[in-house]
């Protein structure tokens, strides 16, 4: 299964650089939406994922507009991560895809609120306590992007490590 994770506006480049440590640990792709908070040749992004920004597959798309014009919510399989999703992100099959989309919005605001809307039931949530606002983006895309090869049986990755063969 091809998993695409999706930033739209990212904030802060110690998170995009996390995240794209954990996209080139399971090989997912990290689809950048500008405007960015940061330049991607910043020192806090490299510092963060610094040898493994090269073993990463990254599209960069000028705008959100623009990435929903290219991959259009209708035709793939794109799901929308935020605290007021309708589903519990661990509820969906994502083995029955060949493809997915995963997105997550800026640190200070999330998604657009319209596209929440137009999209509720692709909408989904990471449980939480009622009284914190949300969970770190990085952390955020660990969780559901490792939940969802979990639901591959970890296809492609390694399971055990070679320590343990020798």
């Amino acid at each position: 299964m091809k998993l695409n994770i999706v930033l739209v506006e990212p904030e802060i480049p110690q998170n995009t650089g996390n995240i794209a440590r954990t996209c080139a640990a399971i090989g997912a792709k990290l689809h950048l939406v500008y405007p960015l908070g940061f330049s991607v040749s910043a020192k806090e992004v490299k510092r963060a994922g610094l040898d493994y920004w090269d073993k990463l597959e990254i599209e960069e798309h000028t705008n959100f507009e623009k990435f929903l014009e290219k991959y259009p919510p209708e035709n793939n399989n794109m799901f929308f991560v935020t605290t007021k999703g309708k589903n519990v992100y661990s509820d969906v099959n994502y083995s029955k895809f060949d493809e997915v989309y995963v997105l997550f919005g800026k640190e200070t605001k999330g998604l657009p609120e319209s596209i929440l809307k137009k999209y509720l039931d692709k909408t989904i949530r990471i449980p939480m306590r009622k009284t914190l606002r949300s969970l770190n983006l990085s952390n955020a895309v660990a969780i559901v992007a490792y939940d969802i090869f979990r639901q591959c049986e970890f296809d492609n990755l390694e399971k055990i490590s070679e320590y343990f063969n020798n």
